[in-house]
């Protein structure tokens, strides 16, 4: 089947065999490893500091560049599945990850591992484009259930990213982890490779003209720019939550040391397992739904994390319902936005992730600020805001009686 839009053609399979689960799995464990790839010199900066002997401030701008490298990998790189053959293009930049993680673990100086932590960052973006790759591959009666279960693996290597370079760094330093996961790209990327099917492009359009049609998908159609909007609020309530916990659980009451503050992302990782769930209810024609009931859960959440000041049983039941109903509605949100244009998944992925990472920006800029001034309990006031801002804009933006846009679009 061939077909076109905005001026790209593109040839997908048309997804009338289910996906297999190997191919799924394989999918979440390289978006997991691809997306980990970002994450992985937070907890480190420390040693990095003392390795190089530089200033903390001086090595905390290392994460600064890293999320330059995100957004320009966003905007430049991810629209580009809709154009090249995404098996080569994951292939490539698999690939490429692990020549510049090499770069990470041999780096002589601060600014060399500056640029090549930008670089990997840059890489990780090969996330973003298998995401809607495993949307395009899977059939419309399972591609809530197997976009929850690829995505899963996101949040997965996000969450666990930082544990696994603490745990390393304990071994041999801040290097050990950048050359695991070199070598983890280059296995990905073979197998990938050799178990993705080729989707080439029937036609070529320039490259310039392919990222300006990013923004006119945006002008374009409303639903996108509502599921942006509630990303936004989503994932800045999300970073609001996990920015100033080791700065609770360093203080007392719990005075707890930086190895058992990592275990806490693993609370979060109980949030992984309900995507394929809330993608599988999306496919029954329940998609609307559960974005209701995942964000009033996230608001709920807010209720049990300001208990979390002293009760640690309350802060981690709170982090498990956050990070669910952030996940929930972020799958729905993900299914009905790559429903709108099956030809443009890739470069409407790039809008709905910018505004997505953008949200996280302003939730850990708020957060630092907040946390300074009011403590834990204003950090719980500002992310019940976010979450009622979340469920505002849905309540308003959605017709009455109408489920969800996937519902009426979901047949590509």
């Amino acid at each position: 089947m061939t077909t076109s839009h905005q001026g790209v053609t593109t040839a997908e399979r048309p997804g009338q065999d289910r996906m297999s689960r190997l191919l799924m799995i394989l999918l979440a464990a390289a978006v997991g490893a691809a997306v980990a790839n970002r994450f992985y010199i937070e907890p480190l900066l420390g040693l990095v500091a003392d390795e190089f002997d530089v200033s903390n401030a001086a090595a905390g701008l290392l994460v600064a560049g890293a999320n330059v490298g995100y957004v320009v990998g966003l905007v430049l790189l991810v629209p580009l599945g809709d154009l090249l053959d995404r098996r080569w293009l994951v292939t490539a930049m698999l690939l490429l990850a692990g020549a510049v993680a090499l770069g990470c673990a041999a780096a002589p100086a601060l600014p060399v591992l500056a640029l090549a932590l930008a670089g990997l960052a840059m890489m990780s973006v090969s996330a973003q484009i298998l995401i809607p790759l495993a949307a395009s591959l899977a059939g419309p009666d399972e591609r809530g259930h197997v976009v929850g279960f690829v995505t899963s693996g996101l949040l997965i290597g996000t969450l666990s990213a930082r544990t696994l370079s603490g745990f390393a760094a304990g071994i041999a330093g801040f290097r050990l982890i950048f050359v695991v996961a070199a070598v983890l790209m280059v296995v990905l990327a073979i197998l990938l490779n050799r178990t993705l099917p080729p989707t080439p492009s029937m036609r070529r359009t320039g490259y310039w003209t392919l990222l300006g049609s990013v923004t006119t998908l945006v002008r374009s159609e409303s639903e996108l720019r509502r599921r942006m909007m509630l990303a936004f609020f989503q994932f800045a309530g999300f970073t609001v939550l996990w920015t100033p916990m080791a700065f609770l659980l360093t203080d007392s009451p719990y005075d707890y040391e930086a190895t058992t503050i990592g275990l806490f992302g693993l609370f979060g990782v109980a949030g992984a397992l309900v995507a394929p769930l809330a993608g599988r209810l999306g496919d029954r024609g329940h998609s609307g739904r559960t974005v209701t009931i995942s964000l009033t859960v996230m608001l709920a959440s807010w209720g049990l994390l300001v208990l979390g000041s002293t009760s640690v049983i309350a802060l981690i039941v709170g982090i498990v319902l956050l990070d669910a109903g952030f996940q929930g509605a972020h799958i729905n949100h993900q299914r009905t936005v790559f429903a709108i244009n099956p030809e443009a998944r890739s470069r409407i992925n790039t809008a709905y992730m910018l505004a997505f990472f953008l949200g996280g920006v302003a939730g850990s800029t708020s957060a630092a600020f907040v946390y300074n001034a009011a403590g834990w309990s204003g950090i719980c006031l500002l992310g019940a805001g976010l979450a009622t801002a979340a469920l505002a804009v849905w309540w308003i933006t959605t017709p009455r009686g109408a489920d969800d846009l996937a519902e009426s679009t979901d047949n590509g």
